[in-house]
């Protein structure tokens, strides 16, 4: 069992990456809005029971593909490095797949503002991602997170053996999924 976990800005290409990730090695993808927009329907994500619902879809699919014969799960994840709240949730995550003989690969993506600001307006974002469907609110959310948030690690701050980082600023998302593939021998 493989979990690669692809993390990184909001619009920087996590779900389009994941998407043809998952299309070269068989392995199956959970972009975290699956689970966010699906509760949206009843609660915002911000919510005490928006988040709580989240986290019980997500925790419920990590363990039933932890223990599944699936060739693996891609996840998508916007990890703020100053909370230790999201350091801890990585580990938990990565800790469930290793107890049960996984392997976990991390994938950080960088891309600059500009490039997140025009990804965010994208026929494929919009289309997977109901609540991305209000560009001005999405466009101003992603700023300011990337103005409360650490949202890209420190030089040398993962110290992860399976551990990749791209600039994909001016990289196409089949060619960053190809560079995962190649360096993971996925």
């Amino acid at each position: 069992m493989k979990l690669v976990i692809l993390f990184g800005p909001q619009a920087v290409g996590k779900m389009t990456i994941g998407q043809h990730l998952a299309a070269k090695t068989n392995m199956k993808l959970f972009h975290n809005h699956m689970s966010i927009d699906l509760v949206s329907h009843f609660f915002d994500y911000g919510t005490p029971a928006g988040k709580r619902l989240v986290n019980l879809i997500r925790r419920e699919i990590f363990e039933e593909v932890s223990r599944s014969d699936l060739e693996g799960l891609i996840f998508t994840y916007v990890w703020a490095f100053d909370l230790q709240s999201d350091w801890d949730y990585i580990e938990q995550v990565a800790a469930l797949f290793e107890s049960r003989g996984g392997t976990v690969y991390y994938v950080e993506l960088e891309a600059d503002m500009e490039q997140r600001i025009q990804r965010n307006k994208t026929e494929n974002r919009l289309q997977h991602k109901p609540t991305k469907r209000d560009i001005q609110w999405s466009e101003k959310d992603l700023i300011e997170t990337y103005e409360q948030y650490r949202l890209n690690s420190l030089p040398d701050e993962i110290q992860k053996t399976n551990y990749l980082r791209i600039n994909n600023t001016d990289i196409g998302a089949e060619s960053a999924a190809e560079m995962i593939v190649s360096r993971f021998a996925l």
